[in-house]
């Protein structure tokens, strides 16, 4: 992603002033997340998505730091809701402050993020991201329905990430065009429908790979421990997967330690085992796949250029964490 990096350096530069405030902890809170080695790649998608058409301007500098701070206020949120101890390898903010510093810090966060929009001077993107906010959260709120329920279904589940993960992904894209389209001439919907799909089947292979890793990747391709979204008791697409696929003494075992939370030594080594040998993985697997395809599919009507190298390229870097 070297494409973006002049641009990249430039949301750094934003985001490390947006997070300054006379508020002590505040600053605190942000930087402990912010700089825990997030990829930073829904930013880079928005820088991509504007310069691919030739952008030259600073608006899709602060879009982009306000998806970056879309995504760090979800973390926040979520690490609450999930009662998480760990974030990247690193103790989870509510460890270190409490759960009301952390959702309070989301909350400013977002406030920021609302006002960078606002300065960018787009309705249009004002809408578009506005719209995720709200999408993001009705998803963190239909998982409310589906955790530690073992009988969640496939659909249910790709509902839940669809508004929970895809939907900024597919927003940090669309926003591109939009704030291009400000000063150059010629850009419309197409585009952005073709970058809103991208954006969106990213997502949901990006967040498979996700669910595939804690089963069956390394801590260094997932960012966090294998195992966390298991002793979390989340109920992910491998676990779905197994577990219709399962009867008798397997449902049991699922059932004792995602829906009672009773988990004991070895639990984890056969979790990993029984989603294997279910082909829970391996479907996930290729059901990310699937969905790099329909993104790399979208791309094909945008006219070659580098940015849309690289935007390959990011489909390619997502599943080959896992394959």
């Amino acid at each position: 992603m070297a494409l973006s990096g002049p641009s990249m350096k430039g949301v750094n530069t934003m985001i490390l002033s947006r997070t300054g405030s006379d508020v002590t902890m505040i600053p605190e809170v942000a930087k402990h997340l912010i700089d825990s080695g997030g990829k930073r790649l829904r930013p880079i998608l928005t820088l991509l998505c504007a310069e691919m058409f030739g952008y030259q301007g600073n608006g899709h500098v602060k879009l982009a730091a306000s998806v970056e701070f879309m995504h760090t206020a979800t973390l926040l949120h979520d690490d609450v809701v999930d009662e998480s101890d760990m974030r990247r390898g690193k103790p989870a903010a509510r460890m270190v402050w409490g759960n009301q510093a952390s959702v309070l810090v989301g909350d400013f966060l977002l406030g920021q993020a609302f006002q960078m929009m606002v300065e960018v001077g787009s309705m249009d993107a004002l809408d578009v991201l506005s719209k995720a906010s709200a999408i993001i959260a009705e998803g963190e709120v239909l998982q409310l329905t589906t955790a530690k329920n073992t009988n969640t279904t496939e659909d249910d589940y790709l509902q839940v990430i669809r508004a929970k993960t895809a939907a900024l992904f597919s927003a940090a894209c669309e926003v591109g065009p939009i704030v291009a389209g400000q000063t150059i001439q010629g850009l419309g919907e197409i585009e952005r429908a073709a970058l809103r799909s991208y954006g969106m089947n990213l997502g949901l292979a990006f967040q498979l790979v996700d669910d595939a890793l804690d089963y069956g990747g390394s801590a260094k391709d997932l960012g966090k421990d294998i195992g966390d979204d298991f002793r979390e008791r989340k109920v992910t697409l491998p676990v779905i997967l197994a577990y219709r696929r399962s009867e008798g003494e397997e449902k049991a075992f699922w059932d004792r330690v995602i829906v009672a939370g009773d988990q004991n030594e070895g639990d984890l080594e056969r979790g990993i085992a029984l989603v294997r040998d279910r082909q829970g993985l391996a479907d996930t697997i290729s059901r990310a796949q699937h969905y790099g395809a329909v993104a790399v599919d979208a791309l094909d009507g945008l006219p070659a250029s580098d940015q849309k190298e690289a935007l390959l390229d990011a489909v390619a870097f997502c599943i080959d964490r896992v394959t």
